[in-house]
Parts: C-alpha cells; sequence; structure tokens
C-alpha cells in the first residue's frame, strides 16, 4: 500500500531508536510522519516484550497464555494497579483530570492524563445506542439556519448571509432560502415561504432554540415569541424546540444544512440576496429533489408527491398579516409610546410592561398574559389617543362632565337652586360652567336648606353671581354638615332638556 514505509527505512527508525533517539526526532531527520515512526516503534517494542506461548507435546491442548491487562495501545497500562481507585472515583462522577490529579499527589502516578483517559474510557459502562424517531407523512418539519455563500456588491463589499433550511421529516422534501439577517420577521417570512412551496402546512416544526423564535429556553414549557405564536396559530401548526445544546433531536435539518453548504452553495458568491435564492430554488428542484436519499433509499421529489403532499394540512384563504411588536412600559399618564404617538390603557396597568402590535391601521396593546386591554386607530407622532373608560372617575373634572350633568346634580339640592343655576347658565353661558362647580362645592361645607334660600333670594334679584350666594349664606343660619345628593327627584328634568338649555345658551353667546 502507497501508505506503508519499505523495510530499509523501517530498519533506519528502529536503529536510531535504539541509540535513544526521540521519535520526534527521527521523524524529522528521515522527513517520515511522527505517528508512523511511533507505531513501527511501539511494534517493534510489543515483539520484544510479548510472553511466548508454549507449543509441542508439553503443552496441554487446553491450556491458553495468561491475558495480560493492556491499555488501548497494547502495553500494560500503568493505571491498572489502580483499577479501583479509577472505577470508584468515575462512580463518583470525577472527572479524568481530577482522578490524574490525585493518582499524582496521593499515589505517586508517573503516567499521563491521556493515559488515564484512555484507561477511564474502558472502565465506563458502555452506552445505549440513539433510538431513531421516523415520522408519518406530513407529521413533522425540521428547521435550522446555517451561513450562506457571501454576496459581493457591485463596489466589492461582501456581505453575510444565513441560509434558512427546513425538511419535511418523511420524505426529506426541501425548502432553502438565503437571508441577510435571523430577526422574527424574517424568520415568519422563510417559515411562511415554505409552506407555500411544498402546497401545505406540517402537523409540528422542530426547531433550534432560536432568538428569533423562543424568547425563554425550556424543554418541559419553553417561552416563544408571541408574534410567532401567532403565526402558528393563523397557520394551524405547532413549534417544539429541541432540548438546548441538543442538536440530535433534530438531525435530518442538521445534515440537510450541511448538504446545502457543502452541494449547493461551497465556493460561489452572488451579486446579490436575489440571485443567490433563484440558484438555490434551481438547485432544489434539480438536485435535492431528484437525488435518492441515503436513509430512505427513494427518490424524495416521488415519495413527496405520492405520500407527503397530501398529508400536509390545507393553507389558510390568506397569508399572515404581518404587524410590528415591541415591549413597552406605561408612562405615569397612563399612555404607551408606539412609533411616536402615544396610546392610553386602563388605569390598572400604570408602571407595568405591556406588549404593543400595530400595523398601518390599527395598535392593540396586550398584558403579560397576551389578553388584548386596549385598542385604537393608529394616530399621527406627536398624537394622543386616549379612550375615557381609560380614564379614572377620580381623575374626571367636573368640566369634563358637561353642564348638563352639573345641572341634574344642582336640582338634587333643591327647586331653587335648581331654577338659579339654569337661569345663570342662560344668562353666562360658557363661563357659567365653573360657577356651577363653584355651586356644587357649597353643599360640601353647608346644608341644602341654607343652599337653598341663598339661591331664592339671589334668584328674585336676578344676582347671578356665585359670590351673591355665598354672602346670602353667611348671613344665615352656622355651617351645617355636608349635603348628600339624592338620586331621583320630581323636580328633576330629564338630561335631553338640560342639554337642550346648555346649547341654546353657548349658541346664543
Amino acid at each position: 500500500m502507497a501508505n506503508q514505509l519499505k523495510m530499509a527505512k523501517i530498519q533506519a527508525i528502529l536503529a536510531l531508536r535504539g541509540r535513544g533517539w526521540s521519535c520526534r526526532r527521527i521523524a524529522r531527520e528521515l522527513g517520515v510522519h511522527r505517528e508512523k515512526v511511533s507505531r513501527h516503534v511501539r511494534e517493534h517494542e510489543n515483539a520484544q516484550n510479548r510472553p511466548k506461548v508454549p507449543t509441542g507435546s508439553d503443552s496441554e491442548s487446553d491450556s491458553k497464555p495468561a491475558k495480560v491487562p493492556t491499555g488501548s495501545d497494547g502495553f500494560r497500562s500503568k493505571c491498572e494497579p489502580h483499577r479501583q481507585f479509577i472505577k470508584e472515583c468515575l462512580d463518583k462522577g470525577l472527572s479524568c483530570q481530577r482522578i490524574w490529579q490525585d493518582l499524582r499527589a496521593e499515589h505517586g502516578f508517573d503516567g499521563g492524563y491521556d493515559s488515564v483517559k484512555r484507561f477511564a474510557g474502558h472502565l465506563k459502562p458502555a452506552s445505549l445506542p440513539f433510538r431513531r424517531m421516523e415520522c408519518e407523512p406530513g407529521e413533522e418539519a425540521q428547521v435550522d439556519f446555517g451561513s450562506g455563500a457571501p454576496v459581493v456588491n457591485h463596489d466589492g463589499r461582501r456581505r453575510r448571509t444565513h441560509v434558512f433550511r427546513i425538511i419535511l421529516s418523511h420524505s426529506r422534501k426541501g425548502h432553502t432560502e438565503a437571508v441577510f439577517h435571523q430577526s422574527t420577521e424574517d424568520f415568519i417570512r422563510c417559515l411562511e415561504n415554505s409552506f407555500y412551496h411544498f402546497g401545505g402546512v406540517p402537523k409540528t416544526l422542530v426547531i433550534d432554540n432560536l432568538r428569533s423564535a423562543v424568547t425563554q429556553a425550556d424543554w418541559y414549557d419553553p417561552d416563544l415569541n408571541p408574534k410567532l405564536d401567532e403565526f402558528c396559530n393563523h397557520y394551524g401548526t405547532v413549534i417544539l424546540p429541541t432540548r438546548p445544546y441538543t442538536p440530535r433531536h433534530k438531525g435530518k435539518i442538521e445534515r440537510g444544512i450541511g448538504y446545502v453548504k457543502s452541494n449547493a452553495l461551497k465556493g460561489r458568491t452572488f451579486s446579490s440576496l436575489e440571485e443567490q435564492n433563484r440558484h438555490l430554488l434551481h438547485w432544489e428542484q434539480s438536485v435535492a429533489d431528484t437525488r435518492i436519499h441515503g436513509t430512505t433509499r427513494k427518490q424524495v421529489k416521488r415519495v413527496f408527491e405520492e405520500l407527503e403532499h397530501d398529508a400536509l394540512k390545507p393553507l389558510p384563504p390568506d397569508r399572515f398579516p404581518f404587524f410590528h411588536e415591541a415591549e413597552r412600559k406605561v408612562h405615569k399618564d397612563g399612555h404607551v409610546e408606539v412609533d411616536k404617538a402615544y396610546y392610553s390603557v386602563p388605569p390598572e396597568y400604570l408602571g407595568r410592561r405591556v406588549w404593543a402590535r400595530w400595523d398601518s391601521r390599527i395598535v392593540r396593546i396586550f398584558n403579560g398574559r397576551l389578553e388584548q386591554i386596549a385598542i385604537h386607530l393608529k394616530a399621527e407622532p406627536g398624537r394622543f389617543s386616549t379612550l375615557g373608560s381609560h380614564i379614572a372617575p377620580e381623575k374626571i373634572s367636573g368640566i369634563e362632565q358637561g353642564a348638563a350633568d352639573l345641572l341634574i346634580n344642582a336640582a338634587r339640592i333643591g327647586p331653587h337652586t335648581s331654577r338659579w343655576a339654569e337661569d345663570m347658565v342662560k344668562n353666562r353661558g360658557i363661563a357659567g360652567v365653573r360657577v356651577l362647580l363653584g355651586l356644587l362645592s357649597l353643599a360640601n361645607r353647608h346644608s341644602g336648606d341654607q343652599i337653598e334660600k341663598a339661591c331664592e333670594v339671589a334668584w328674585s334679584h336676578r344676582a347671578f353671581r356665585l359670590r351673591t350666594v355665598r354672602e346670602l349664606i353667611k348671613r344665615q343660619a352656622p355651617k351645617q354638615e355636608q349635603l348628600g345628593f339624592i338620586e331621583e327627584h320630581q323636580i328633576i328634568r330629564p338630561l335631553k332638556e338640560y342639554e337642550e338649555l346648555v346649547r341654546n345658551a353657548f349658541q346664543r353667546e
């Protein structure tokens, strides 16, 4: 064979070794690889030290030479006298490095670390083989990203690309797409394009713990990106992330990424991302689909068309509506900033973090459980969109409540107060709204009878200033307990009549 040394060179190696030369020096002088020198030296020394087996009539027919414990290199291992100690250390879960250190410190061991590592490998129990998992048609697809071919612009600038790859686990039918970024939007768009390329949707998607897809990796209960969760609901599929740092859970796509890199893209550059994707589509149809798969021993395209295509779930009528989303903190004014505009949320979320999701028309706000808590029309930058239901009752001023509501409250005090308030609004117009607030505030310090008497006298003199009512109350009895409003009374008119009265007063002004 071409890699075997001639006898003359082997004899030269053994002769130089007999003079005490090191294997490294011999390899350098003779121009031979050091591993070959070491191998021939080992074989020669083994032949010299190997015990001879008795032969001839003196030996018993069933006698055999005693087996000498050896290491992986054929020599008796220096670790053999310490077998029990090494085994106990392995049972405790100690590393080979720690065992070697303890052997040197406590047992005078003069062997090397590699010797301990090899010996420990023979003592460890044999592991069980991995179990292969094959899927029914349409059950599963595996997804991953890999490095793509560089894009070289007209000015010579090179841009790095990433290759998205998805493989249907039963037929090995794949789809490949090159992108510049691995963002959530890019990941969703690639998934959606692959569904339309297949003409259907697999029931489950096995993915790595991509940062664009999984916000919190957990084998039992992972947290998915909310947008990706909505995408899966739209297409009726389920994301199943693998266990972290366990690539064998998606072995089909791990090999598929390597296949794309070595067969479709290795040694190539492209002038644009579009050119690379056109090349990948042509390669997928002309090479990847027509090959006989090494495991299934069947043509990928034929298995897909005959078995898996009809087993995929049908596509929905519309594509997934793309939107933007981000986490936001509710400001002290009860609003969140979205695309440079401001939108209100219920007051109980003050200071908390919420999810905002928006497109060109609608802004939706969700709580931590992705329950919708507010919806707004998209506002222009710098504008505030505030829903009335998001304002706490304690923060609604009397002016915001309107003159009609204030007149109703005044009527609850009594008929004279109501008549004075109505005529005051007719006489003073918009300025009378604040007067109504001042009139109602008198109920916090004076009784209803006092206010009624003062309003009766003030009305008789056509005096519609609040200070007049205050002076008239001062001339009466001392202050009484706080007045409580009644809900209904026969003198209180319907709200529409008060609204008509206020409207006429404001229009006249």
